[in-house]
């Protein structure tokens, strides 16, 4: 494998790609084949993710012939639980190296104002899984605002496309390279007004990572329900995102059940019984989207000491 990165470098490659494989040979494990996923994810998202989400008109033959080499490498596509266990056979699982942790927008706002270079390891009681939990900030400043690929590739997606914030590097230069015209420099003023413009549409922020983009925190995606490819696929099962660590609570004496939080949660977490509004503990991911939309400010956004740590830094930083 250190021959094929060795290869790689000799090659004509974008200095940010350069970069990446520099980075990536660092990362302890982090084979050559990690590489070729980082690097297909990041060159060709949108056709990675509508393949993934079966809104390219070749995913299922794509999907089949993906699938088929994922076995080939040992590594099964449908199995485990995405929480570290393995799947049938022993084989690690596809959607164990894939998720977002939900933020809310003030959690969000410091990440991308944090201003300072980051490195935490083996957050795994933020991000309580296998893989992808290290949060490496390398030139924190340097953002990128990307068209999302999950709305993209849709035939009548949520609107704007840009709000996907590719953070640090060696990752927001690799998406400027190689998406000029679907990408553009921001700066942390501009990305928190992305993040206030999403909180407002309803939109989900998470932070996302991946075994592939180097086992660590790359970007804030700011998602839509109907869109958001691994919102709808923990819908369905694949436990593709972690909770906030925070959880709505509901004030009965305020709630009137005007079901303003039902028509807004994005989670489909809460609904009206006996004329007031019922969380369900199990489907509430601490997003804060509900809290806003309250006029009567009836629910609150609290920490939950059974759920997984929010990835606030400083907290982390003085826990680490």
């Amino acid at each position: 494998m250190k021959n094929l990165f060795d290869l790689m470098e000799k090659m004509p490659l974008h200095p940010s790609t350069r970069e990446f494989i520099r980075e990536g040979r660092k990362v302890p494990g982090y084979s050559f084949l990690d590489f070729l996923h980082g690097y297909v994810y990041g060159r060709w998202p949108y056709l990675y993710i509508g393949v993934g989400t079966g809104h390219h008109p070749l995913s299922k033959i794509l999907q089949l012939l993906g699938v088929s080499l994922l076995r080939v490498l040992g590594i099964d596509p449908g199995g485990g639980n995405g929480r570290g266990q393995k799947g049938p056979g022993g084989q690690s699982s596809f959607a164990d190296s894939y998720h977002g942790k939900v933020m809310p927008l003030q959690t969000a706002k410091r990440l991308i104002h944090v201003g300072q270079e980051i490195r935490l390891n083996n957050l795994e009681r933020v991000i309580p899984y296998a893989f992808a939990r290290d949060l490496i900030l390398r030139q924190p400043d340097h953002i990128v605002a990307l068209e999302c690929p999950c709305r993209a590739v849709r035939p009548n997606p949520c609107l704007p496309l840009d709000v996907c914030l590719i953070m640090g590097e060696p990752f927001a230069s690799f998406v400027a390279d190689h998406h000029p015209r679907r990408s553009r420099w921001v700066s942390p003023e501009e990305a928190a007004s992305i993040l206030e413009e999403e909180h407002r549409r309803g939109h989900v922020h998470h932070a996302f990572f991946k075994d592939a983009m180097l086992g660590r925190f790359f970007a804030i995606c700011n998602c839509c329900s109907c869109c958001c490819g691994a919102m709808n696929a923990h819908r369905t099962g694949t436990p593709m995102l972690a909770s906030s660590g925070y959880r709505c609570r509901v004030q009965e004496g305020l709630c009137i059940g005007c079901s303003a939080c039902v028509d807004a949660c994005p989670f489909r977490a809460i609904a009206i019984r006996g004329e007031i509004a019922q969380l369900d503990p199990n489907l509430c991911m601490g997003c804060g989207v509900c809290v806003n939309r309250c006029d009567r400010g009836a629910i609150s956004l609290d920490r939950d000491s059974s759920l997984p740590l929010p990835l606030e830094l400083e907290e982390l930083r003085k826990d680490s």
